[in-house]
């Protein structure tokens, strides 16, 4: 067993970490406060590797893995779980499905260009009518000669209004359920293609999440993602390192506000010295620090099975980003209670990390649903 990094990935990690407290810090509470898309940095996120990591330098990627993948959703995290996110779906889910599931020409006309950094992208399999329950998605692709013609609407789909390219699930054959949804590459700028209602949130404020609306939108039929029919089964697949992606990102926001709870502890005096000497705050601290290295180490183990590419990681993806979620939340909760008063306000980052953290154990899957996927795999079930 080994449990460290190479010189190659513990580079990448603090050039990360360069990048996200000089570039990323100094505005985040800017952007968290208008909901700004932070738009001016994705040329550096694309110049850094980081918006094609886990794909081959053939089609623009990195040629990295997995591991270097959550080291830098981590990092970006540590100090904006927006940034991370914005990183995750256009990553793992938009370039991964295409990576996974597209013919050559595919990834050669949409990978290439996400990966570069060049165009943004974005990923719908949530409805209104169909969340927790994606088979019952009910937007439609009906065939129309050398088009398909889509209806319907997506919802929370993370950078909805500034993708360039997206990847949607529609139903091209309502009676085989959950084997008849297809997937389709949709490009901005389509007939019938729009973003919809940008949600305004609680936390993650400066990505964006929003519907996507299809009115008789005539898709080409060269950009059927995969076999008609698979659409759904390929999103379970996709889904399995889509979690990894979120166990990295309640992990970097865990590990911020842990950092974030021990510098306010040594800072602030109470009774003649400082907090941190009370032996309250140390078990909290000691508590917070146990739970972000167990979850650290469960989000690396599933990220190592992701690289190797015959080894299944439905189980242990699930594990980790049902963990990680959860630490996430309590780690920053004690993080609040540990900055007092002050956790409560916005001159502190206890109160953003509260915030953001949430989304973890709901995105890609809520925590319940990790459960029942994990008890599946446990007892044998499809």
């Amino acid at each position: 067993m080994e449990f460290s990094f190479t010189e190659e990935q513990q580079q990448l990690r603090r050039s990360v970490r360069e990048f996200a407290e000089g570039e990323i810090a100094p505005h985040v509470m800017e952007w968290d406060e208008a909901s700004h898309f932070p738009m001016e940095i994705i040329p550096q996120l694309g110049e850094m590797g980081l918006l094609g990591v886990i794909f081959p330098e053939q089609y623009g990627g990195a040629g990295l893995g997995y591991v270097e993948y959550v080291i830098a959703v981590e990092e970006l995290s540590r100090v904006d779980g927006s940034v991370g996110i914005i990183v995750a779906a256009h990553n793992s889910l938009c370039g991964n499905h295409i990576f996974k599931f597209g013919s050559e020409e595919q990834k050669k006309k949409y990978l290439v260009p996400l990966a570069q950094g060049k165009k943004i992208g974005a990923w719908s399999l949530t409805e209104p009518e169909a969340g927790s329950d994606a088979g019952g998605t009910r937007t439609s692709a009906v065939r129309d000669g050398q088009h398909w013609v889509l209806n319907g609407a997506k919802t929370f789909t993370t950078n909805g209004h500034y993708a360039d390219v997206c990847v949607a699930m529609a139903v091209t054959d309502k009676s085989k359920n959950s084997h008849g949804i297809s997937a389709f590459i949709l490009e901005k700028g389509m007939p019938g293609f729009r973003p919809g209602k940008k949600e305004n949130k609680l936390g993650l404020r400066a990505s964006d999440t929003s519907e996507v609306i299809f009115s008789d939108c005539r898709v080409p039929a060269e950009n059927l993602l995969g076999s008609e029919g698979e659409g759904f089964v390929g999103s379970l697949k996709i889904l399995d390192g889509g979690r990894i992606s979120i166990a990295a990102l309640g992990l970097g926001m865990a590990q911020g506000a842990l950092e974030a709870a021990t510098k306010y502890a040594k800072q602030r005096k109470q009774f003649g010295q400082a907090i941190s000497e009370f032996q309250a705050i140390q078990f909290k601290l000691a508590d917070m620090a146990t739970q972000v290295e167990a979850a650290r180490l469960l989000v690396y183990q599933a990220a190592w099975l992701a690289d190797r590419k015959n080894l299944r990681f439905t189980k242990e993806s699930s594990m980790a980003k049902l963990f990680a979620s959860e630490v996430a939340v309590r780690v920053a909760n004690e993080c609040v209670q540990i900055h007092g008063g002050y956790g409560f306000i916005k001159d502190y980052p206890a109160e953003k990390y509260y915030r953001d953290v949430k989304l973890c154990t709901i995105g890609e899957g809520t925590s319940e649903i990790q459960k029942l996927v994990i008890a599946r795999q446990l007892l044998g079930k499809k």
